[in-house]
């Protein structure tokens, strides 16, 4: 008897070491924002909730329930505002929240304004921009908070990214799979019909050539600013590249299936974000 109680005790403390172990690792990363410097957060839909990496380890930045329609249950995306500021979208509550600081409570700024954001960028004024993949359409929201209106009407649309002179770059899932929305919300193609096999997230580079996230093809796409494409980087230890997002000089890039964040500098070199 004493030795069944004792083997129950040991197998319990396996299972709460493994889950401690657990919960310092990222679960399911969709999306990661950065900034030059300072931490990068990450979107973990299975945490559900946001890490911070820093040095190389990631903690909790915020830990969601796991009950349905609450704060970050869902969480699809991450991105950072002018302040510093980490903001979430949130397809459980259709909403797009904002942290005042880590652990702090999410605020809502839309009052379940949003569908299903997929992104989220940060125009100069403050003003935000989100891909709502529900309701087909780009939504513009109020720095502090407020009613979306419409900015521009987009099918299937996904990862967004501004370049230098605010034009919206927009990853859609449809016959042209990467458009360019100029500030005035007049929308024109990039990349004519369908090269890449399941596109997610660009960036766009100081040159005004963009990257392209494919989660099918385990590849980053280089598109030329004459809409050309070609892969960048493909392969190990790519296994599903979604969100992407630069740092500097290099591109950040958070894979689900690798439970991992990538890191790759301006030749080509891939690393991982998180020390093992």
């Amino acid at each position: 008897m004493m030795r069944l109680l004792s083997l129950s005790w040991f197998v319990l403390l396996t299972l709460c070491t493994t889950e401690m172990v657990q919960a310092a690792e990222l679960l399911y990363p969709l999306s990661v924002a950065a900034a030059d410097k300072g931490p990068v957060y990450v979107a973990d839909r299975k945490l559900p909730g946001i890490w911070s990496v820093e040095n190389g380890k990631a903690t909790s930045f915020f830990t969601g329930s796991k009950v349905f329609r609450t704060p970050l249950n869902a969480v699809r995306c991450v991105a950072i505002d002018k302040e510093g500021h980490v903001l979430a979208g949130d397809s459980s509550t259709r909403e797009v929240y904002r942290f005042e600081k880590a652990g702090a409570k999410p605020q809502p700024l839309t009052n379940g304004g949003i569908g299903i954001p997929m992104d989220v960028v940060v125009l100069k004024n403050g003003d935000l921009l989100v891909s709502d993949l529900e309701l087909q359409q780009i939504w513009k929201v109020p720095a502090a908070g407020g009613k979306p209106t419409l900015f521009a009407k987009v099918e299937a649309p996904r990862g967004l990214a501004l370049d230098q002179g605010e034009n919206l770059w927009v990853v859609s899932g449809t016959a042209d799979q990467l458009l360019k929305v100029s500030p005035d919300g007049k929308v024109a193609v990039v990349v004519k019909g369908r090269p890449f096999n399941f596109p997610h997230d660009v960036v766009v580079l100081d040159d005004g050539s963009a990257i392209v996230s494919d989660g099918y093809e385990k590849a980053l796409w280089k598109v030329a600013a004459d809409g050309t494409t070609e892969k960048w980087v493909v392969g190990e230890p790519f296994k599903n590249p979604v969100g992407i997002t630069r740092q500097g000089q290099n591109i950040l890039v958070s894979d689900p299936h690798a439970k991992t964040v990538f890191s790759v500098d301006p030749e080509k070199n891939v690393s991982e974000l998180l020390s093992p």
